[in-house]
């Protein structure tokens, strides 16, 4: 399976979670609501989830292997880093 698309929506800088993403599969499948949040020494992405009854919470939706994973985190932080990039330069804009 191949990532055909990758959405951001970019929260308020005020918290932990950065940015909530849907990332597209060979334009026929999606899984909606995978997080950026900021951790102790760097960013990194939490799939879907839901709450358990004794508190814990388990993945809806999630890569089966290192690989897997690999590919959607890359996409994913690859997006989020052109947001970035272009908040930064609409903010400079926005300076002026």
């Amino acid at each position: 399976m191949e990532i055909t698309d990758v959405r951001i929506r970019k929260l308020p800088n005020e918290g932990k979670m950065k940015a909530i993403v849907s990332v597209t599969f060979d334009e026929e499948v999606v899984i909606h609501d995978i997080k950026i949040i900021e951790g102790a020494e760097s960013l990194f992405i939490a799939m879907p989830s839901r709450k358990l009854p004794n508190g814990e919470f388990r993945d809806i939706a999630h890569p089966i292997n290192a690989d897997a994973r690999k590919k959607v985190e890359d996409a994913v932080f690859a997006k989020y880093e052109e947001i970035l990039k272009e908040t930064d330069v609409e903010d400079y804009q926005s300076e002026e």
